[in-house]
């Protein structure tokens, strides 16, 4: 797994636990007037983050770490 890859996995991770704790929360109070608008817009964000580490997860790096080294300099 390549950098960004290692990155996407940590962001969809975090969203994935941040909207866990966020549900967790919720059943312990009964605040529904304002949990449920809060509950739509932390659910899209996080889905949005989620979304986002698994594009990285899942893109192919463009050219590998070593192939940098090997990578000839462009002359002017």
């Amino acid at each position: 797994m390549d950098r960004s890859q290692t990155t996407g996995t940590l962001i969809m991770a975090g969203a994935a636990l941040q909207l866990l704790l966020f549900v967790i929360g919720l059943m312990r109070k009964s605040y529904l007037a304002i949990a449920m608008p809060v509950t739509g817009a932390m659910a899209a964000l996080s889905a949005l983050a989620f979304w986002v580490g698994w594009t990285m997860l899942t893109t192919p790096a463009d050219m590998p770490d070593e192939d940098y080294a090997a990578a000839p300099d462009a002359a002017p």
